[in-house]
C-alpha cells in the first residue's frame, strides 16, 4: 500500500530531512504534496530523482492525503489542525503545539510506540502525533533502556544545542558571523539575540518566572510524559553553543539502586537506536562530528558519580535534524501506518 503525503514546512531545515528521510527508509510514498508559505510557493525540491514544486499552504491542501508531516511552527500546526486531521490525514507535528495536550500521544518510537497508533481512530480518520522536542528525544535514548532496568529518580542534565536547533537560518548566520569574525568584520545578529560565533550562551528559548526557560521545561515535562512515569524528575540547563548541527548533552542519572557503569554499558550496547563510542586509553568520546547524519544516538563516557550513591553520569550525542526531528517523526508516521 502507498500513501498520499504532505510535508507542511517543506523548505525549512527540518522539512528537507523528511524528504531524504522518507526516501532513505523507503516509506511507501505513492504521491508527494510539498507544502510552504507563499513566500516559498514555487520553490522545487528533489525526491526520488523527480522534481517536485513546493505550493502555498492551505486548508484543503490535505485532501486526499493519508500523512502530513508539520515542521513549520506551533502557530501553522494549530491554524491547520482541524483541516488536515477533518480530511482524515494523520498529523505528525514536530513542533511544541499539542506536545503536552491530553490526549495527544507524545511519541518516541523506542520507548512508546504503542502510542503512535493510538493516533489513528476506529472509523478510518486520524488524528495527530506530537514528535517531541529534539532535546528530549536524544536524552530519552540513553535514559529509556537504563530506567527500564532499575528505575531512574532523579537527572541532571546540561545540554549543548546546535544552530540548527533554531532552523536554517540560524545555522546561516553561525556561518555568516564565524566568516566575518574571521575576516575581522562586525556582524550584527537577525536570527539568534547575541553574537554566535565563537560563543555560547543560555539557550534563547523564553525565559518563565520559574527561571527556567521554556526548553528546560520541556525536557522535564516531556520525558515524564513519555516514560509515563511521574516519580522521575528532571532538571536541566540548556544551552545553545557554535556547532552547526548535532546536539550533546551530559546527564548526571540518580537510580533507586544501584546500577553498575558494565551493567549500564550491556544495556546501552543493546538498545535500539544507540550506539557506544569511545577510546579510553585516547580519552575519545562521541562528538558532534562523529554524529552528524547518523541516525543513532551516540553514548559514551560512562562513570560513577563519586559525590552521590546509585549515580552514573553518562554523555549522549545526537543529530538535532534527524532523530531529534525528522527522522523520529517518520518512525512514528511508520509506526503508525505501518506497524
Amino acid at each position: 500500500m502507498g500513501f498520499k503525503v504532505a510535508i507542511v514546512g517543506a523548505t525549512g531545515a527540518v522539512g528537507v530531512e523528511f524528504l531524504k528521510v522518507l526516501e532513505r527508509r523507503n516509506f511507501p510514498v505513492d504521491e508527494l504534496v510539498l507544502l510552504a508559505s507563499k513566500r516559498s510557493a514555487g520553490t522545487t525540491l528533489e525526491f526520488k530523482g523527480k522534481t517536485h514544486m513546493v505550493t502555498e499552504l492551505t486548508h484543503g491542501s490535505f485532501a486526499g492525503c493519508h500523512l502530513a508531516l508539520f515542521s513549520a511552527g506551533a502557530s501553522v500546526s494549530r491554524a491547520y489542525r482541524e483541516s488536515c486531521v477533518a480530511a482524515g490525514c494523520l498529523m505528525v507535528d514536530n513542533s511544541s503545539a499539542f506536545r503536552m495536550e491530553a490526549g495527544v500521544p507524545l511519541v518516541v518510537p523506542e520507548v512508546n510506540p504503542q502510542q503512535a497508533r493510538k493516533a489513528l481512530r476506529s472509523q478510518g480518520g486520524a488524528g495527530v502525533i506530537a514528535n517531541p522536542n529534539c532535546t528530549t528525544i536524544i536524552a530519552l535514548l540513553a535514559l529509556n533502556p537504563l530506567h527500564r532496568a532499575v528505575p531512574i529518580k532523579r537527572v541532571v542534565a546540561a545540554t549543548y544545542q546546535a544552530a540548527s536547533g533554531a532552523g536554517h537560518a540560524a545555522m546561516e548566520e553561525l556561518l555568516n558571523s564565524t566568516r566575518a569574525y574571521l575576516d575581522g568584520k562586525p556582524y550584527e545578529p537577525k536570527v539568534l539575540p547575541f553574537p554566535y560565533a565563537f560563543n555560547l550562551f543560555p539557550h534563547n528559548s523564553p525565559m518563565t518566572a520559574s527561571g527556567y526557560c521554556e526548553e528546560e521545561l520541556k525536557l522535564a515535562k516531556e520525558s515524564v510524559k513519555i516514560l509515563d512515569d511521574p516519580s522521575v524528575k528532571i532538571t536541566g540547563t540548556c544551552v545553545r553553543v557554535p556547532v552547526l548541527r548535532t546536539h550533546a548533552e551530559a546527564l548526571n542519572i540518580e537510580f533507586t539502586r544501584e546500577l553498575s557503569v558494565e551493567r549500564a554499558y550491556e544495556l546501552l550496547g543493546k538498545a535500539p537506536g544507540v550506539t557506544v563510542l569511545e577510546d579510553r586509553a585516547r580519552n575519545r568520546w562521541p562528538m558532534p562530528v562523529d554524529v552528524a547524519g547518523k541516525d543513532d544516538v551516540y553514548v559514551g563516557r560512562l562513570r560513577k558519580d563519586h559525590t552521590q550513591d546509585n549515580t552514573l553520569d553518562v554523555w549522549v550525542v545526537g543529530d538535532q535534524l534527524l532523530k531529534g526531528a525528522a527522522l523520529n517523526a517518520v518512525q512514528c508516521a511508520e509506526a503508525a501506518l505501518l506497524g
